[in-house]
């Protein structure tokens, strides 16, 4: 079973720059995050885009949208930021795709310690494999229907709405 794992940005892929303290892209993490975790299931990681969930467009998630549908795979995981995911959700199924789609990401940088990138990235791949066509989000050891789920901003998680 093949799996595409692409990336655009968001807190999992943000590294903390200690010249200006600011968290900033540079090259991603979820090779190391994949090495780190020993995955060994067949995973081909695309990178389409680096940047922070609430600077996505919807032409951002048109092209999201177009590389799923042009993937030769029908198991994709896509790393995003959090506070948009919903919405690039919303937009992967209203186009009614015959392939399991898992979004999934990180309230904490993978860089940083106690992070939580390793763990979601490592269930939402799990899920991939295991899921009936549809679109989905895995965070804080949950699955969820996308469109069913909302991110709790106060408490910092995801739940069914």
């Amino acid at each position: 079973m093949n799996i595409e794992l692409i990336t655009t940005g968001g807190t999992i892929d943000k590294v903390y720059n200690p010249l200006n303290g600011e968290l900033t892209f540079g090259e991603s993490n979820v090779p190391e995050i994949i090495k780190r975790a020993r995955v060994t299931a067949n995973i081909h990681i695309t990178p389409l885009m680096a940047i922070d969930s609430l600077q996505m467009t919807d032409e951002h998630r048109n092209q999201i949208l177009m590389h799923c549908q042009s993937s030769d795979t029908d198991r994709l995981v896509i790393t995003h930021g959090t506070d948009t995911m919903t919405d690039t959700a919303k937009v992967l199924a209203s186009a009614n795709l015959v392939k399991t789609i898992v979004l999934t990401g990180a309230m904490i940088p993978f860089s940083i310690q106690h992070s939580d990138a390793l763990f979601n990235l490592g269930a939402a791949i799990t899920s991939a494999q295991l899921l009936e066509p549809g679109i989905y989000i895995a965070m804080n050891g949950k699955v969820f229907n996308a469109l069913e789920t909302e991110k709790n901003r106060q408490q910092g998680i995801f739940e069914t709405n």
